[in-house]
């Protein structure tokens, strides 16, 4: 009977250890019914004192928009030195106003202000923008925006 006791014991910790994992796993919707927890694929924050947000990504999401940086360069552009980035970092504001995603760390992107002076083939030349060798958002920045407000959401 001693044995028979201990595998209930036994059995009984396994049952409460899986009701642990499966509490921790799931969670309930509005209407009650238990569904499986998901990380979420992007994420935004607001920066304290200005206007703009923090776009967070989870990693699959990173992958699955297949977001590439390059980083701004310094050019001599005639006798002027001019910043440079991949026309395909530009994002075109409603109010007309042209901005870039930086990338200061991984898997955060905040939309940084810019001047474009001219479109040189696939290059922009900017008189104002991010310093040389910040990573910029080359793919991907037209779905960051999306995300940063709410389109399709």
């Amino acid at each position: 009977m001693k044995y028979l006791n201990r595998w209930q014991a036994a059995l009984a910790v396994l049952i409460v250890a899986g009701l642990g994992v499966w509490v921790v796993s799931v969670t309930r919707d509005g209407g009650g019914s238990a569904r499986a927890a998901v990380e979420e694929p992007a994420h935004v924050e607001s920066i304290a004192g200005t206007d703009l947000h923090r776009v967070i990504l989870s990693k699959k999401a990173a992958e699955r928009l297949d977001i590439q940086t390059a980083g701004v360069r310094d050019e001599q552009i005639g006798e002027t030195l001019r910043r440079v980035i991949p026309y395909g970092a530009v994002i075109y504001h409603s109010d007309g106003t042209t901005w870039t995603y930086i990338n200061p760390e991984p898997l955060v992107f905040v939309r940084h202000h810019i001047t474009v002076e001219a479109i040189r083939g696939n290059d922009a030349v900017l008189t104002d923008g991010p310093p040389a060798d910040t990573a910029v958002v080359a793919v991907g920045a037209a779905e960051l925006y999306g995300t940063e407000y709410g389109v399709g959401h």
